[in-house]
């Protein structure tokens, strides 16, 4: 077994981590021109760390070559500027350690591993998986559970259980459930983050102890994300209130069809990215474009 008490980096991010987009062109072919550009406006605009080829970054769609070209170009682009989390779950333990250690190769600074959709493994399988990973991987490890998504749910004994293995730094809380986080920040090690994965809760969740925001939202109005996320840390109420009030539309048009399809029709649409998306995903219904685009402008930022 591998020496479970060697990290060869760190995570201690506090604040928004962006869970980054893949620009494609029209043909769905990875446009890094456009990715870079991205890069470059999050690093400026105050994000904490990038999350590449998680569920926003269409991990679903990407071949495994892609995958791992997308988090090296990420590493590569950053020079230590700022954190790369990749994401690297997968629902059979040996891909996703495989992926995970392809992601080391590649230069990312953590791994982001999802519960294991679609085979529904136990609260032990899950507990087994987590740390067969952590075991095999040299690099910190965030947890993500996202029951709407991938129909299991890591429970938080189970998530208090793995918390125990060196390498398992945090977790993402996608749930949405206050009381239930507020539970597990309670109850988690000192030295684990929690992040929120609901933009929705995210501000709330990190007044009560959580470290950040894993955030779709903040694909689209970064600056504002990370100023929120800080308003939180902080545990300035009010302007935790007033921000949340003026991006709470937007928090709900990104949803109006299956993430990453309205945020990737909202970049296009403010000329960030191009249109490109990968079958079974589909282009922003246009009985929506309206809503979105209204929601939008009600939050626009200076360039």
């Amino acid at each position: 077994m591998t020496d479970t008490s060697s990290l060869t980096k760190t995570f201690d991010v506090k604040g928004s981590i962006v869970a980054l987009v893949t620009p494609m062109m029209s043909g769905g072919q990875i446009d890094w021109e456009a990715l870079e550009a991205l890069l470059e406006w999050h690093l400026a605009s105050g994000t904490a760390a990038i999350g590449a080829v998680g569920t926003t970054g269409e991990s679903a769609t990407l071949t495994v070559p892609e995958h791992c070209e997308v988090i090296g170009f990420c590493a590569r682009w950053s020079k230590g500027r700022i954190p790369i989390l990749a994401g690297t779950g997968a629902n059979s333990t040996r891909e996703a350690i495989e992926l995970s250690l392809a992601a080391v190769d590649a230069g990312a600074d953590a791994c982001l591993s999802v519960t294991p959709y679609y085979n529904k493994p136990t609260q032990a399988g899950m507990i087994a998986h987590f740390k067969a990973i952590a075991d095999a991987v040299s690099i910190p490890q965030v947890l993500y559970n996202v029951p709407g998504r991938t129909s299991v749910d890591l429970n938080n004994e189970s998530a208090l259980a793995l918390f125990e293995h060196p390498r398992i730094v945090a977790i993402k809380d996608a749930t949405g459930d206050l009381a239930r986080g507020a539970d597990l920040i309670a109850r988690a090690p000192e030295h684990i983050h929690v992040y929120s994965g609901d933009d929705g809760t995210a501000a709330r969740l990190i007044m009560s102890g959580g470290a950040g925001n894993i955030s779709v939202t903040a694909n689209v109005i970064p600056k504002t994300m990370a100023q929120l996320c800080q308003a939180a840390l902080e545990g300035n109420a009010a302007e935790v209130e007033a921000i949340s009030e003026r991006i709470r539309k937007l928090n709900q048009a990104l949803f109006l069809e299956s993430n990453p399809i309205p945020v990737k029709w909202a970049l296009a649409h403010t000329g960030r990215i191009g249109d490109g998306i990968r079958l079974p995903l589909t282009p922003l219904s246009e009985q929506y474009h309206a809503e979105l685009a209204a929601a939008l402008d009600a939050c626009k930022e200076n360039s």
